[in-house]
């Protein structure tokens, strides 16, 4: 986890910068309660990390025009894309993995082929949370379980990569966190400021 990331304890400064984004916005759905999130959070077995915890308990659980592209999911949604006959979602399983993963530059080596699709099963189905999409396959997942707990990793068919990773010379650089993402929209900043 990264220095100065608090996945525990809502920062308040971050969560009166989400409230102002999101304030401004009225097509923006209202808050699904503690409730809500509570008894989403018991039936996966898991803890949803700060400040995506307090933000959709109070402050909103979605948006249509984004972030991402296609709009922020509420909390126990998929996008329409996600597709049918996909594995069951397995939240509380760790997210697998801790650095970007090309798997098309994999995809040919070893020559297993159901040990491949078991682990790229796992980056799109074990310990994370969908956000959204950004369309042609390209997913927005925060983790809720690992060692990269409370990031926003980006899930395509090419990949994996994070957002916000602390390296200037990163993909896609930016403050880490849901906060730090949703920051980096709002702003209007591309995703990958170098393509």
């Amino acid at each position: 986890m990264m220095i100065g990331m608090n996945t525990e304890a809502c920062d308040p400064a971050e969560l009166a910068a989400l409230h102002e984004i999101f304030a401004s916005r009225p097509d923006a759905a209202p808050a699904a309660g503690w409730e809500a999130v509570r008894a989403f959070e018991a039936q996966h077995g898991i803890v949803l990390p700060e400040p995506y915890r307090t933000f959709v308990a109070e402050v909103c659980d979605g948006l249509p025009d984004g972030p991402p592209y296609y709009g922020l999911l509420p909390l126990a949604e998929t996008p329409s894309d996600w597709g049918e006959g996909r594995p069951e979602r397995l939240l509380a399983e760790p997210f697998p993995l801790t650095a970007a993963w090309l798997w098309d530059e994999d995809e040919d080596e070893g020559g297993d082929e159901t040990a491949f699709e078991a682990r790229t099963d796992a980056v799109f189905d074990h310990g994370s949370l969908l956000l959204g999409t950004d369309g042609c396959g390209m997913y927005w997942h925060l983790v809720v379980t690992g060692p990269q707990r409370g990031h926003v990793w980006q899930i395509a068919g090419e990949g994996a990569m994070p957002f916000g990773p602390a390296s200037p010379d990163a993909p896609m650089p930016g403050a880490p966190g849901f906060a730090g993402w949703v920051a980096h929209w709002a702003q209007g900043r591309d995703w990958f400021p170098d393509a």
